[in-house]
């Protein structure tokens, strides 16, 4: 890159030939980079525009500049850019914002980052919410660009062009929009589809002279929606140089290498989201494209006005494109090798240093007045210095309440011991022994009856346990402190009056039993309630041995609540370090706004302050909300010397600083900052000195500390003397920090940690650093680790925890040999630092809030303060952020949470959601996996107001967190998914394919039902051939047998049909046809009927008629616009000649509601068949040959196909005696049947077996179960049936409305124990949960666990399986998912990982043969392989009926051969996936049992990353993710993944949904979901056979007719 402001043309020549020199000499090598650079800058030196920078730091620590105001601006890179910066700084005002850690510094480093993305207003789609939640707001479509995220290389180019172009004259952060709008019509030199990508995309500007399509747009929304980004790519001026390099760093897309259209994402017409609708009109014969109208795309296949914006589509085009090279071995077993291990980067920054050595505290002095015990210290204070003041407690208001003076705190103490020891059980029983342990549970705002309560048990020698105040049942974190008593044994609390009163108690007024707890006694300490100890008893205070002294608890990461025991001489060795280190001073003043309970509040203000006479002023937490200065007013009113605060308390004094003119802090020796090792407080205390200085604040009181409970005080910066210099700080490199290492910050000041040192180790201690992870091995200098300390001033154990004790407490560090470098034991401190200079102590961050991404480590507190850096003054309310990471995909993925303020706007909170992500990006070099924005006020807090993270995270983990606004961004952070797959060249043939199957000793994968034989009832066969004669026949000899029973809601018949009855309507009905309809022979009549015995008698009408029945599903009269125009399209596709229908249905056709969807003037001639006349046709048609077609069977599939076959009167006469056969039906049998009647083996089973094996048909319409659930089941016990044949949808009816009241179907003597074979009809794979939920939930009723299976037929045959009565039951296998994505078939065993439980779809049929084929190479495949099923039956359909006549797919599906193997076998391709396996199990015949498994339909199945995935093994996954969601859809659209999840929860839950349903598709099937959709219930299209409707929900999706309560992009 040339150098900053130097035109290298304008260069004198021989300037120019030098240099031309120095870059031949390095790049033959005969120089270092080096010194090439060296020569090359004292050769540009005289030309160079100067620019003022500050000279880099010279070691890790640089002292401050003398104003802090200067020491935190960053060193500006070019004049422009400062001037730029130092206006927008003096425009900021000072005290009013609302943001809590600000960081200036890292303010600056933010917007500096942001700056690089300044390209686009918006980069990331909006997400969509319902239009009722919020008003829409007029936005122009061209938005004004402002800082947001650009592509890389973008960057790249615009740093190289800052060299030859001009400056720009308008700041880009303040553009007038003027010339944004002359920019964006002059010269946007991409169409808004063709923009710029996310930041890690390629961008594509291309050259100006190419012409731009202009896209036209596609299909309006109804409502345009809210947002419509306009993208531009916005670009400065450039010279030729520029251009030039332009046009070679990027290719144009020409017209050659453009990505063909995606006819996929093509939007359908408008149409409502109905049953059985098929997907535009398509019939199979036509492919989908072609019916399709060429509609006008943009160059990548997006419907122009899509809802989605051309920005994520930009992002998705560039996803579909893999740039892996090919794998040789692609699929392995173990979840190690699943995961894509990123190789290590051979740049990645490594520590250099020597080995640390442990480094020594000054030694604690010995003071011969110190007390033997802390005890005796307040002894000692009681007896002699009585009326000196101990504690003034405020009140709300800030003005003191009571002062306790050391006499009172004495007394009040003793009282209290003598109490607990002596008078709380009866005469005789001590309740209390020394030793044991107690709750102590006071306010915040009390701190004189803690005082009394924390001493009184010392001196009874009871170990006390401060907790806080429980509230309320749902408290954050109130369980884990029913662990933390329950660990340490606690069964007595010790509380204050006031405190008990205000309990949650029980409408019987006890106190409430918290979830949890153990049972407590309740014991009041207030001093009325308390008793005089007798003249002669005195508190026995032993010199302090190691036995505990109190309990201080500690939360951990997972929201664990243990408690930390601190033994008597560590308390008492504590309290004389602290004494030294912070040289405390007899009868001091301290002012005290930290929790008192724990801590440094109780350290310094409790302990150590009542060890000293210090006097504490108590600044309760309420008092600071209310005013904020307090504090610094109490410190001037008491002239304290010195103050306990934290960060927070310095940035609140600030903000309201300008209410107190008068105030003085120049009494203060002392300022202790608790968190100050935080990476906010340096610029906490930089910004509060700069403000108070003018107060008397002298900078050399500031003291940050740093401490954590099992190591106590850690380190603390000794107070200084006036004038001496200043303590160090260090500027570390974040991208160092992330991998371990300490490297000081030189090249991007974005990037960097300023951190303050806390000052050095305690007095009497020894501390070293050891690597966080693994051993504790001591780190080299350069490199971060655990602090680790050695003291008797620290705790002890984790009390009631021996194992996590020994991992903490009793640490023994080794060196990088793995010896151990001493004896004694460390404790862990939890705060990962370094020792820098001088034996100075730097923190940064703890432990508990390291997030290890992709083995980098990062900071939650960083993050935070970076995200807080965002201007969040419109969006984050109170600079509530919360960060995370959880798991998901063998990877932690970061989490931001913040609360939103009340009054932010969709746009705004989104446009800082943005921004955060590209900040984040740039300054930590980590993507952030969910941004999600809640409430104000719904995280759960701590006691003292901050954000509970363990159960933010267990929130959001369990779909709890209810955000407002949420931003998914998997595509850019899960970087560990594996390559997709390569399809391999099929390079071997099918023939060897099965010669080596043979080799192998394997089978060819095949099975057949057993033989059609022609034995028992030959008669029947040769005289009956066809349907009708069999009716005829059964009408003469049988004719008062019933055939037929209709039931209606309440269970009772409404309708029989005997054999004579069937006969005489069909008669008159095939008369009308004849008379009223003028119907030639072989011409195809619709029928039209709800499910009855009409619909029967009017089929058998049609045969006796010669002409072709089509059974249809009459349309929903409620739906006419949804339901009417399939009718109307089955009708027109099967060129009806004439309707045959009932009065009722007759009325709705002709109506005008029908009107309104379709043409009712063009139907074909209706006749009513409800009153005709008794008449006889001349003859009952006999068909010439059994091959002529017998009826017509429409059905719509699941991917929206409206497909018609032809089933000849062969083939009906082939399947009736394959099912009599393997149900074992004759005359004396009653079947029920709960199914809808209008296509495949439903129709079969309702209208054709009864007729052929006359059988008694018990007919439930399927409607009649919405009205009355249980009318199928209690029919089944009624009727004593032994067979029963229902859909999924009656199944799943049953399961989820009867589940419950098995007990009351059982009182109305309901019994199932009758039922042999409950058999589902269906053309799917067979749903496993579902039978067996029914089994079990109707266990006890009596039904047999063995009567539930499946039947399974397809398009091409309607009946391939179906369990009989005969034969080993189905069997169950588990299969691997993995394999299953990769076409194989890998069994496992039950409960393996990733395993998926396939059942046998029932029996093979009588006379059918199925074989498993390759789908591609159309060679059969071995036993366990999955491949297509190929069938060929007698009752194979005879080919499809469509306009077309396609012959060449006719041939495909229904006549194919094998291409090796068998040739001469006619076979007909169901389109089902499926493999054969042999069983042990054995068949009738005595041969070993062929099971046939069916895993899904070729149609519906997704390729994604080059694997096979079956839609509905995702969906099981997304309906576990939550309680919320009823049922889910998915399906792809361009390459993304989309998940409709139907919503039965509140609103509210909808966005919970959308990072849950995100982790489970990822851990389980490792893709990434790319448009999360929530819906109301029963959006979700569902067919008459209970399958979803996919391509009829994506085309609505497509056509934004969903009404989605939310949509999410997921980036």
């Amino acid at each position: 890159m040339a150098d900053r402001g130097v035109e290298l043309s304008a260069l004198p020549k021989e300037v120019r030939d030098q240099l031309a020199e120095l870059d031949l000499e390095l790049s033959e090598g005969d120089i270092t980079q080096k010194g090439y650079e060296k020569k090359r800058t004292k050769l540009l030196a005289p030309y160079i525009i100067q620019t003022p920078v500050e000279p880099p730091p010279k070691n890790d620590v640089q002292p401050p500049a003398p104003t802090s105001s200067s020491s935190q601006l960053p060193p500006p890179s070019s004049s422009s850019r400062y001037r730029e910066r130092r206006a927008r700084r003096s425009h900021r005002s000072g005290g009013t914002r609302d943001d809590r850690y600000r960081s200036d510094i890292h303010t600056e480093a933010v917007q500096a980052a942001l700056a690089k993305h300044k390209e686009e207003k918006m980069a990331l789609p909006m997400p969509t919410k319902r239009r009722s939640t919020y008003v829409q707001s007029p936005v122009e479509n061209h938005t004004p660009p402002d800082s947001s995220s650009g592509s890389e290389d973008e960057t790249s180019v615009r740093r190289q062009s800052t060299v030859i172009a001009p400056p720009p004259a308008v700041n880009p952060n303040l553009q007038s929009p003027d010339s944004w709008i002359n920019h964006s019509v002059q010269g946007s030199s991409t169409s808004s589809s063709a923009s710029s990508t996310m930041s890690h995309g390629e961008a594509k500007p291309q050259p100006q002279s190419q012409p731009q399509p202009q896209p036209q747009p596609q299909y309006r929304p109804q409502y345009q929606p809210l947002y419509q980004p306009q993208y531009q790519l916005q670009e400065p001026p450039r010279t030729a140089a520029v251009t030039e390099m332009l046009a070679k760093s990027r290719i144009a897309p020409t017209e050659n290498n453009a990505p063909p259209p995606d006819v996929t994402a093509v939007a359908p017409r408008a149409r409502g989201p109905r049953v059985d609708l098929p997907s535009n009109a398509v019939v199979r014969g036509m492919s989908r494209v072609q019916s399709r109208s060429s509609m006008m795309e943009t160059a990548d296949g997006v419907p122009v006005s899509s809802r989605v914006s051309t920005k994520i589509q930009q992002l998705l085009n560039t996803l579909k494109r893999p740039k892996r090279p090919p794998l040789s071995e692609f699929f392995t077993d173990d979840s190690e090798e699943i995961v894509e291990v990123p190789q290590p980067d051979p740049n990645t920054p490594k520590p250099e240093g020597r080995q640390t050595i442990p480094v020594k505290g000054e030694p604690l002095g010995v003071v011969s007045n110190w007390p033997p015990a802390l005890q005796a210290a307040l002894a000692r204070w009681g007896a002699t210095q009585g009326k000196s003041p101990a504690l003034t407690a405020l009140d709300i208001t800030g003005k003191p309440l009571y002062t306790l003076t050391y006499g009172k705190l004495w007394s009040r103490s003793v009282k209290l011991a003598y109490t607990l020891l002596n008078k709380l059980g009866t005469k005789n029983e001590q309740i209390l022994k020394p030793g044991d342990r107690v709750a102590l549970v006071y306010p915040n705002s009390d701190p004189g009856m803690f005082w009394v309560a924390f001493y009184g048990c010392l001196l009874a020698e009871v170990i006390p346990v401060p907790i806080e105040v429980p509230l309320s049942r749902k408290d954050a974190g109130i369980s884990q402190v029913g662990f933390l008593l329950g660990s340490c044994g606690v069964g007595l609390a010790l509380t204050s009056e006031i405190c008990l009163k205000g309990l949650p108690k029980t409408p019987a007024g006890e106190i409430l039993q918290f979830k949890g707890w153990p049972r407590l006694k309740w014991v009041v300490t207030d001093s009325k309630y308390l008793t005089k100890p007798s003249k002669d008893w005195q508190p026995h205070i032993p010199t302090a041995n190691t036995d505990p002294a109190y309990i201080e608890y500690k939360a951990n990461k997972e929201g664990t609540v243990v408690g930390v025991a601190v033994s008597k001489v560590a308390m008492l060795t504590h309290c004389q370090a602290l004494t030294q280190a912070c040289n405390y001073c007899e009868g001091e003043t301290l002012v005290n706004v930290l929790d008192f309970k724990k801590d440094m509040g109780l350290w310094h203000g409790v302990l150590t302050a009542v060890m000293n006479r210090i006097h504490t002023i108590s600044v309760p937490y309420a008092v600071m909300k209310a005013c904020p200065l307090s504090w610094v007013q109490r410190v001037h009113i008491h002239k304290a010397r010195v103050a306990l605060v934290k960060c927070r308390d310095l940035h609140w004094a600030m903000m309201a600083h300008r209410d107190q003119r008068d105030t003085s802090l120049a009494s203060l020796r002392n300022l202790i900052v608790a968190d100050g090792a935080n990476p906010w407080s340096v610029s906490s205390c930089d910004a509060f000195l700069n403000v108070f200085q003018s107060h008397g604040l002298k900078p050399e009181v500031i003291c940050p500390c740093a401490t954590s409970p099992e190591a106590m005080t850690v380190a603390i910066r000794r107070p200084g003397v006036p004038g001496a210099p200043l303590p160090a700080r260090a500027i570390l490199s974040l991208g160092g920090l992330s991998h371990g290492v300490i490297r000081v910050n030189t090249e991007d000041k974005n990037s960097a940690l300023t951190v303050q040192d806390v000052g050095h180790v305690m007095p009497g201690a020894l501390m070293c650093v050891v690597k966080p992870d693994g051993p504790p091995q001591l780190c080299k200098t350069d490199e971060i680790g655990e602090i680790i300390v050695n003291s008797r001033a620290g705790g002890n154990m984790y009390y009631g925890l021996p194992g996590v004790t020994k991992n903490t407490f009793e640490v023994i560090p080794v060196n990088a040999n793995g010896v151990p470098i001493g004896e004694i034991p460390f404790v862990r401190s939890g705060l990962l630092g370094f020792v820098g200079p001088g034996s100075l102590i730097f923190v940064v961050g703890k432990i508990e809030g390291l997030l290890m991404v992709s083995g980098r480590r990062h900071n939650a507190d960083d993050l935070v303060a970076t995200a807080l850096a965002v201007e969040p003054v419109k969006t984050v309310y109170r600079g509530r952020i919360a960060v995370f990471s959880v798991t998901v995909f063998y990877d932690e993925r970061v989490v931001i949470v913040a609360e939103q303020r009340p009054d932010a706007s969709e746009e705004d909170s989104f446009q800082w959601m943005s921004r955060v992500l590209q900040a984040i990006d740039s300054i930590h070099q980590v993507g952030l996996y969910c941004l999600a924005l809640v409430p104000a006020n719904t995280l759960p807090k701590t006691p003292l107001g901050g954000i509970h993270i363990s159960d933010t995270k267990q929130f959001f983990l369990d779909g709890n967190l209810h955000p407002c606004n949420i931003l998914m961004c998997p595509h850019t952070c899960v970087t560990n998914l594996p390559k997709p797959r390569q399809k391999q060249p099929v390079g071997v043939g099918p023939a060897s394919v099965m010669v080596g199957n043979l080799v192998a000793g394997k089978r060819i994968a095949q099975a057949a039902g057993r033989d059609l034989g022609m034995i028992e009832d030959q008669d029947l066969v040769r005289k009956h051939q066809y349907l009708t004669e069999a009716l005829h026949w059964r009408a003469q000899t049988d004719p008062d047998h019933v055939l037929y029973v209709l039931l209606n809601a309440k269970g009772v018949t409404v309708g029989t049909a005997t054999c004579v009855q069937l006969h005489k309507r069909a008669e008159k009905i095939a008369a009308a046809l004849t008379e009223k309809g003028s119907i030639n022979t072989g011409e195809n009549v619709v029928l039209l009927y709800p499910p009855g015995i009409d619909l029967i008698a009017a089929f058998y009408g049609c045969l006796y008629a010669g002409c072709v029945p089509v059974t249809v599903r009459p349309p929903h009269p409620q739906n006419l616009a949804a339901t009417l125009p399939t009718v109307r399209m089955i009708i027109d596709v099967s060129k009806a000649a004439c309707i045959l229908t009932t009065q009722n249905l007759t009325r709705i056709l002709r109506s005008k509601e029908a009107a309104l969807s379709v043409n009712i003037k063009t139907w074909p001639t209706i006749i009513d068949t409800d009153d005709l006349p008794r008449r006889r046709p001349p003859q009952i048609y006999k068909p010439p040959t059994a091959e002529m077609i017998a009826y017509l069977d429409f059905s719509v599939s699941t991917t929206g196909m409206l497909t018609g076959v032809k089933i000849s009167h062969a083939a009906v006469s082939a399947l009736c005696r394959s099912i009599k056969l393997q149900c074992e039906l004759y005359s004396s049998r009653q079947i029920a049947i709960c199914l809808d009647p209008y296509c495949g083996l439903g129709f079969v089973l309702w209208c054709l077996a009864s007729v052929y094996s006359g059988h008694q048909s018990i007919l439930i319409p399927p409607f009649e179960l919405e009205s009355c659930l249980s009318l199928w089941l209690s029919t089944l016990s009624q009727y004593r049936i032994r067979d029963t044949f229902c859909s999924y949808s009656v199944m799943e009816l049953c399961t989820k409305g009867l589940g419950t009241q098995t007990d009351l179907l059982k009182a109305r003597g309901v019994n199932l124990s009758c039922v042999r074979s409950c058999v589902v009809i269906a053309e799917e794979r067979p749903r496993l949960a579902l039978t067996h939920s029914f089994s079990k939930l109707f266990k006890d009723v009596g039904l047999s666990p063995r009567a539930v299976s499946t039947a399974f037929g397809s398009r091409v045959n309607l009946a391939i399986c179906l369990q009989g009565t005969t034969g080993p039951d189905p069997c169950t296998v588990y299969v691997d998912m993995k394999s299953l994505r990769h076409d194989r078939v890998r069994l496992v065993e039950r409960g393996a990982p990733q395993s998926l439980p396939l059942m046998e779809s029932g029996k093979i049929l009588p006379g059918v043969r199925v074989i498993i084929v390759n789908p591609e190479t159309r060679g059969p495949l071995g036993d366990s392989h999955l491949g297509e099923i190929w069938v060929n039956s007698p009752h194979n359909a005879s080919g499809y009926y469509t306009i077309y006549g396609e012959e060449s797919l006719q041939a495909d599906h229904f006549n194919t051969k094998l291409s090796f193997g068998d040739p001469q076998t006619l076979w007909a391709r169901t389109g089902y996936l499926g493999f054969v396996k042999r069983t042990e199990l054995l068949a009738a015949s005595g041969d070993r049992h062929d099971a046939l498994f069916v895993v899904g339909s070729l149609d519906e199945t997704l390729e994604l990353r080059g694997l096979r995935y079956h839609p509905i093994d995702i969906e099981t996954s997304v309906s576990r993710a939550h309680r919320s969601i009823a049922e889910s859809a998915v399906f792809t659209w361009t390459n993304l993944l989309v998940v409709v999840s139907e919503l039965c929860g509140s609103e509210q839950d909808a966005l919970d949904l959308v990072p849950l349903i995100t982790n489970v598709v990822l851990e389980e099937h490792h893709l990434i979901v790319g448009v999360v959709v929530i819906v109301d219930p029963g959006v979700i299209p569902i067919n008459s056979r209970g399958e979803k409707q996919r391509m009829h929900l994506r085309d609505s999706f497509l056509a934004d007719q969903l009404d989605p309560i939310y949509v999410a992009y997921n980036m």
